[in-house]
């Protein structure tokens, strides 16, 4: 699901690049990271929310499970809507931190009105990526993201291709997939259902809603902490590369995700198994998962690596066939930051077994330290030295200071935890 989540994030790019124009790719580019912001409140929700009824259900508690699943999603979609109303009205103080000007700034606007009043259908369409996986009904969450991912593609070919309305029909197609894949399981779950969850009446918990955010503050945390930081990163590219740069980091970031996504899928699948053994005290079953994610993730990372290393020309070629400036700096970054996937994998693993145990503090000190302290610093430093490359260098430190703390973490907790 995650997999299909990242590829069809590509298809504003891929259209956009080839059939638009750079400064629109780059208003994209620019404005994007923003906007997963949005997205990771509803990922907060729903990794923070899935801890406690997945632990609810290894309890037996199947009535408080429902009641619980109810308030995350009530409070999702309440959160949703006035973040939507204020991203509206701030959407040009918005567009110029992202250090968009003149036309730039201009495009962002244009991207941004369209992509904002959809938030609260990004949030859900996050939320149900951790909790459809809790129900027993990942497949209901493939499918949607599979039918949102295709209708991307069709209507950003129509929108762009078809009625040659640009970068507007780039957004209305995004738009249009976002409240696809949050709708779909909305619906299903409102309705009369085989699964282990059943949206319907709750009331007011607040420890539990407290409990969900704090549960949940780690992906928050790396969520906005690495949308601070793509932030960050395209403004440093501004400064040394210009609008050039900028479309570079995004190509790679594009190509980038659909391996990280392999990590997220990953996590957030195994999230439920950990919280449900947890709950049910299965400490065989818990060191079973622990020492095979280990493997799985080193596996992940090797896999990663090497496929960046070898297709890094070809990936850079679906965005930039005709620019060979471009394509020159983008392949040359992308086999320095493909080394970092050796490593990454690690940390995202370390935080989300933390979340799915309860221990949101930890979780949360891993992901700000890999994903904002580790990632700063180096961006600020290295390129006095190395120029450009420099910010290639800077995510490739920041993994290998994550795998640090995560593994100092994972030693320190397992007394506790009981999980090796």
């Amino acid at each position: 699901m995650m997999v299909f989540i990242s590829i069809y994030g590509m298809v504003d790019g891929f259209f956009v690049s080839n059939f638009v124009g750079e400064t629109s790719f780059a208003a994209v580019n620019l404005t994007w990271p923003a906007i997963m912001i949005f997205g990771g409140v509803g990922f907060m929700f729903g990794t923070g929310g899935n801890a406690i009824i997945s632990r609810a259900l290894g309890e037996g508690k199947r009535e408080d499970a429902n009641a619980y699943f109810s308030l995350v999603i009530y409070a999702t979609i309440l959160v949703g809507v006035l973040l939507s109303a204020i991203a509206l009205l701030l959407r040009e103080p918005i567009c110029r931190l992202l250090g968009a000007e003149g036309e730039l700034l201009e495009k962002c606007m244009l991207y941004c009105s369209v992509i904002f009043p959809c938030i609260p259908f990004f949030m859900l369409q996050n939320v149900f990526q951790a909790l459809c996986a809790t129900a027993e009904k990942p497949k209901l969450s493939l499918y949607a993201t599979i039918a949102a991912g295709l209708s991307n593609v069709a209507l950003d070919a129509f929108f762009i291709l078809g009625l040659k309305l640009d970068l507007l029909g780039a957004a209305l197609g995004t738009a249009s997939t976002q409240v696809l894949g949050g709708l779909v399981p909305l619906i299903y779950f409102c309705k009369k259902n085989n699964s282990l969850l059943k949206l319907g009446k709750t009331k007011f918990y607040g420890k539990v809603l407290i409990k969900t955010c704090t549960n949940g503050a780690s992906e928050l945390v790396s969520n906005i902490t690495l949308s601070l930081v793509s932030i960050l990163y395209n403004l440093q590219m501004i400064k040394i590369a210009g609008e050039l740069g900028v479309n570079a980091y995004g190509i790679i970031m594009y190509v980038a995700f659909v391996i990280i996504s392999i990590y997220i899928g990953y996590t957030v699948g195994i999230a439920p198994v950990v919280g449900y053994n947890f709950g049910a005290q299965n400490i065989d079953e818990l060191q079973n998962v622990y020492k095979k994610s280990l493997v799985i993730t080193a596996f992940g990372g090797a896999f990663g690596a090497l496929i960046s290393e070898v297709l890094a020309k070809p990936f850079t070629l679906v965005f930039a066939s005709g620019n060979p400036e471009l394509i020159d700096m983008t392949v040359h970054g992308f086999r320095i930051f493909a080394i970092a996937f050796l490593f990454g994998g690690f940390s995202m693993f370390a935080s989300a077994f933390f979340t799915a145990l309860g221990n949101g503090a930890v979780s949360a000190t891993i992901a700000f330290l890999r994903t904002f302290v580790f990632q700063i610093i180096p961006l600020y430093i290295l390129p006095r030295f190395f120029g450009i490359d420099g910010i290639w260098l800077a995510m490739l430190t920041a993994e290998v200071l994550g795998l640090i703390v995560s593994f100092a973490f994972l030693i320190a907790k397992h007394k506790h935890y009981n999980y090796y």
